[in-house]
């Protein structure tokens, strides 16, 4: 379920500026590495930076894109088990302590990303010279954003199944309840 537009105005504008980073960085990853192909192919050289940068941003790419999953809702969770095994009130408790257990992962890799990040900020990239620690900070930003997405999808998950469809809030598709808390 996409939780987007349930998000404050704030977090929504966040969510697109992810997006739009996403589009950015991914549109300059095809173009420099088929850049690259095309003088090595043609030229018989290539740029000694494509490589280094194309790595940058594809580890940027990969966190953040985990955020914006989380954004919409669409990291994969088995939920069939959990369905089949406990009655729907244990299945919020369960899909409660499974959520809690994910924030407790994302505050370790922040935790871990932060130090990694900090100790190899003086080593410099081989080419663009680019501190180590700015490709390794890539982890905590994205994971830090992830969990501020995954606490607000709680949030507003919590806050539909207690109220009753009909005090003029936008009801959450009958599907979007099972496994959730």
């Amino acid at each position: 379920m996409d939780y987007r537009p349930y998000y404050p105005y704030p977090l929504r504008l966040l969510s697109q500026l992810v997006d739009l980073l996403l589009i950015g960085f991914g549109a300059a990853i095809v173009t420099i590495v088929f850049v690259n192909a095309a003088l090595r192919g043609f030229g018989g050289f290539d740029l000694a930076w494509s490589l280094e940068l194309s790595a940058f941003l594809m580890l940027w790419v990969t966190f953040l894109g985990c955020a914006a999953a989380a954004a919409r809702g669409i990291h994969m969770r088995v939920t069939e088990i959990i369905a089949f095994a406990a009655p729907k009130a244990a299945q919020r408790m369960i899909a409660l302590l499974i959520d809690i257990g994910v924030i407790a992962l994302l505050i370790t890799l922040i935790w871990h990303g932060i130090n990694i990040s900090i100790h190899t900020w003086a080593q410099q990239t081989t080419v663009l010279y680019w501190p180590v620690g700015l490709l390794y900070a890539s982890m905590p930003a994205g994971i830090t954003l992830t969990l501020l997405f995954l606490i607000w999808n709680i949030v507003v998950q919590a806050s539909h199944l207690k109220q009753p469809p009909d005090d003029g809030s936008k009801p959450l598709p009958p599907e979007s309840h099972e496994g959730l808390a």
